[in-house]
């Protein structure tokens, strides 16, 4: 298909589909409004730590940023090009790179390397203290998720559905893996997620595959759902968020499709939920967290999926992915504010307006603080402190 055809394609699904992901409309896709927020009866102190501008943030090319945590530092990146590294401790600057490339995917750091793919369909190797480019890969399309490191490899999908497999030591492309994707998808890419020579991919038609990371070989491919409906929209079944690994099972959720169990070495399906969602699982010890499409939050058992429970407090809020911070889930909605809630049965303990703009990242909890990117390129810490 033209590459023009597949972009006009690509911004008719996000209009037609949800206009509710964009930051001005506080309408759901059907029509619904938001969630009132109530007040919660003595609510657990959220403290700020610090705050601090980390550049130009998102803009409309809605890039697919992360905030990754290593040896300390926070780091982030903006659709300008430039990628800042923040003390997690005291929110000092310690790293600001400018690199002058159209960023779209990631960062990656790996050792003294900052990995990311770009608008213009390159993956590039970056000099984590200059930001001097140590290596750029011409690919085949726009990166739209985080390039991972595995065993010398660095795996990179492109929204095409092409997973290439570079060597991380001059780049040089060592594979390729070629999948045709939908002619209607939703906007992103889940990250390749790697584990014991193997990558899996999770793909826009709602199908995991496992290659090898040394050549690209497939070593099993399967469908957690099946597109259905009369039409391209109703086909949709992008898996956009990330999946999860633990033991020998995988974890993926796709969008109008369902919540997936897969054994870790033949792609078998071990169970199923029925279940939509574009952000994407969190996992913490037997335990699953999602937010669903209608921003519904669901707790789910990873060993049989059955439910624990699940919350419609937050409905038609547009939340990111949940995170567990300590006994708690957090999320952040469109409007700003982030929601904690008690793991055990969902229940809201706080509250907080953490920014005047849309979240652009799922939050990042390292240790015992929260991170939260906006999409200005706000990055600001949080912690929860305890009832007096």
């Amino acid at each position: 298909m033209i590459k023009g055809a597949r972009l006009v394609l690509l911004m008719l699904a996000l209009v037609a589909l949800a206009a509710c992901r964009s930051s001005g409309d506080v309408r759901d896709k059907d029509g619904s409004e938001p969630a009132e927020l109530p007040e919660i009866q003595d609510p657990l102190p959220v403290q700020r730590k610090w705050s601090v501008n980390t550049g130009a943030g998102t803009d409309r090319s809605r890039p697919h940023f992360r905030l990754q945590a290593h040896e300390g530092l926070i780091w982030t990146a903006d659709h300008k090009g430039q990628i800042t590294a923040v003390n997690a401790s005291s929110g000092r600057v310690e790293r600001r790179l400018s690199t002058g490339l159209p960023l779209s995917g990631g960062p990656t750091i790996a050792g003294d390397i900052i990995l990311a793919g770009t608008f213009d369909g390159r993956a590039v190797a970056l000099d984590a203290k200059s930001g001097e480019t140590r290596w750029s890969t011409r690919l085949s399309s726009e990166v739209l998720s985080a390039p991972v490191l595995h065993d010398g490899m660095v795996v990179v999908r492109c929204i095409d559905g092409r997973v290439f497999g570079l060597d991380m030591a001059d780049g040089k492309r060592v594979w390729v893996h070629d999948r045709s994707v939908p002619l209607l998808t939703l906007r992103g890419n889940s990250n390749p997620l790697t584990r014991a020579g193997r990558v899996y991919i999770g793909y826009d038609d709602g199908q995991v595959t496992a290659l090898n990371v040394s050549d690209g070989s497939m070593l099993w491919s399967q469908r957690i759902s099946a597109p259905e409906g009369r039409t391209e929209l109703d086909r949709l079944a992008d898996i956009d968020g990330p999946m999860q690994v633990v033991g020998s099972e995988l974890y993926a959720v796709n969008y109008q499709g369902r919540l997936a169990g897969l054994a870790l070495e033949s792609g078998r399906i071990m169970w199923v939920k029925d279940m939509s969602s574009a952000t994407g699982v969190e996992l913490r010890r037997t335990s699953l967290a999602v937010a669903d499409s209608d921003d519904r939050l669901w707790l789910v058992d990873r060993r049989n999926g059955a439910t624990q429970w699940s919350s419609e407090k937050l409905l038609n809020r547009r939340l990111t992915r949940p995170v567990f911070l300590g006994a708690l889930i957090a999320v952040a909605d469109f409007e700003g504010y982030l929601h904690f809630v008690d793991s055990s049965g969902g229940e809201p303990v706080a509250r907080t307006r953490a920014s005047k703009k849309a979240p652009a990242a799922a939050p990042l909890v390292a240790g015992d603080s929260l991170y939260l990117l906006d999409e200005d390129g706000r990055l600001s810490a949080w912690q929860i402190g305890d009832r007096r």
